[in-house]
């Protein structure tokens, strides 16, 4: 592995990941700024806070999609890095530079990743996300629970050496969730359909 193709891999990822698809779809429906709405994130959830549920559909799609390409084009020019590009691809959607720093809380991006890197893995994401959110009505206990399970799927599934990446950026998704856990601890977040 040359360090320019681990610089390569690094830009590639952060340069797709930080594409702010919920920040560009909303600006041209005119539905708002993001950054003064919910949370202030970019993501789907705060998408949908605006009360435009296809527009949060597209953000959640999307920030899906660039996911899987960066893994796949990390695979197909960098191969052995996908898992690298995948890690910067949710730094990238958590810190873009070009929002100054100021972006989403990576679930969804990095259910993309993990269905590029191995689609066994993605499928677990998908199911706990799913349950847990059908269970609690709870969009960040959803999202917490599937990145945890990420790594602990490759790990029992034979992906072993996706799972050191994996959990990394589970660590990058729980950070940007540390104020949902907080509230989550004390019994004041929200539920999906419920305000407040």
């Amino acid at each position: 592995m040359s360090v320019t193709a681990l610089i390569s891999a690094l830009l590639l990822g952060y340069v797709f990941g930080s594409i702010p698809f919920g920040v560009i779809l909303t600006r041209m429906a005119g539905a708002g700024n993001l950054h003064e709405i919910g949370s202030g994130g970019t993501g789907a959830t705060n998408v949908l806070r605006t009360g435009r549920k296809g527009l949060a559909a597209a953000t959640l799609l999307l920030d899906l999609a660039k996911g899987v390409a960066v893994v796949f084009l990390a695979r197909g020019f960098f191969p052995g890095l996908e898992a690298i590009a995948g890690f910067a691809a949710i730094v990238g959607h958590c810190y873009p530079v070009w929002l100054r720093f100021r972006g989403g809380k990576g679930v969804a991006t990095l259910m993309g990743v993990a269905l590029g890197l191995a689609w066994p893995i993605g499928l677990v994401f998908a199911v706990v996300w799913l349950g847990v959110l059908v269970a609690t009505r709870i969009s960040s206990a959803g999202g917490m629970s599937a990145a945890i399970a990420a790594p602990i799927a490759a790990q029992l599934l034979g992906y072993q050496v996706y799972a050191p990446a994996l959990a990394a950026m589970a660590l990058v998704v729980l950070w940007r969730h540390r104020d949902n856990i907080r509230r989550l601890l004390a019994g004041k977040e929200p539920r999906i359909g419920k305000k407040g």
